[in-house]
């Protein structure tokens, strides 16, 4: 006879996730933020872009603000203005990290929240400790802080990235593992809600309701049990960092001004005349395809990925050699 509900069995769930795979993210929280995390504080989602949206429908009325750190990932825009938000701009300071006296400037009596990307997309910066500890007191009620970290375990050098959640008393986690896994078209994460936040309960009831109101209704049982099993697989680091050494290297022999991100997989160097754009088709010309800074809110630069195999960078030099020559 067949069991009716066999181990593991595909059924319905609660919308927020499988309660022991919440619970297991949940101990490892605590064990890295120094939280008293538990599995009511963790959301399974459809990734880290399922996270914010959740986060957003439930905080947002129409007209509120969100702030963006620029250079930004593009589709904030769209999820803040999904839910009725106004998008404020903010930029960062000469090395991408965040501008304090810009950010306070920005909060008005609309603010909602603040949404920080490190390592950072397109930029690869990292966002240092001391600029979380002195954002800190900015954030006030009613306002958070979403960290979105899919590219946290993505990082060079043994550098030790800081836990937003340890030092942002009013702040919430989007993780995904699709870039850490290398696994972009799987959508697995996780929302936390950090438990010093005052109306974390409510906020959790809000989102877990709102997973299942904008479709979302639980994140892949399936992918559930694998992050649970293995929380921590990350693709080999080393791999992105010998071809980020290759890559920045022989741009700036060339003449290029392209500074090592600190993590992600990507490189964000200025373009050697103004226009981002007319570059880019100058070196489509030679067979390189880049993205303009302009499409994330910086231009006079351009995004290249590291996820390429490492003999096409190489065969890539040349193109760029020419392209900046025709530049000057």
């Amino acid at each position: 006879m067949v069991a009716l509900n066999p181990p593991h069995s595909h059924g319905y769930m609660p919308n927020a996730g499988y309660p022991e795979v919440r619970a297991a993210l949940a101990r490892r929280l605590a064990e890295r933020t120094g939280l008293a995390f538990t599995g009511e504080q963790v959301i399974m989602t459809t990734g880290a872009a399922g996270a914010i949206n959740t986060v957003l429908k439930s905080i947002l009325d129409p007209g509120d603000e969100v702030m963006v750190l620029s250079p930004y990932f593009p589709e904030y825009l769209f999820y803040i203005e999904n839910h009725g938000g106004r998008v404020v701009m903010v930029e960062t300071d000469a090395h991408f990290q965040p501008d304090l006296e810009r950010i306070g400037a920005a909060i008005t009596p609309r603010t909602k929240a603040l949404i920080l990307n490190s390592p950072n997309n397109p930029t690869g910066a990292v966002y240092s400790a001391e600029s979380l500890r002195r954002l800190n007191p900015l954030v006030c009620d009613p306002m958070i802080v979403i960290s979105d970290e899919p590219y946290r375990p993505l990082i060079y050098a043994g550098l030790e990235p800081p836990e937003p959640l340890s030092l942002i008393e009013r702040c919430v986690l989007a993780w995904s593992w699709s870039k850490a896994m290398a696994i972009a078209g799987e959508r697995i994460g996780y929302l936390a809600v950090s438990p010093r936040l005052a109306e974390a309960s409510q906020l959790l009831d809000a989102c877990t309701f709102a997973t299942r109101i904008l479709g979302y209704v639980n994140a892949p049982a399936i992918w559930q049990r694998v992050v649970a099993e293995v929380p921590d697989a990350t693709i080999d680091v080393a791999l992105y960092q010998a071809k980020r050494d290759l890559l920045c290297g022989a741009l700036r022999s060339m003449g290029y001004d392209a500074p090592r991100p600190q993590g992600s997989f990507y490189v964000f160097p200025r373009t050697p005349m103004a226009d981002d754009v007319a570059f880019i088709g100058r070196l489509q010309t030679e067979g390189i395809l880049a993205v303009p800074g302009a499409g994330f809110g910086r231009g006079g630069y351009m995004r290249l990925s590291l996820t390429i195999a490492k003999d096409a960078i190489e065969r890539s030099l040349a193109g760029f050699e020419r392209a900046i020559r025709r530049a000057a």
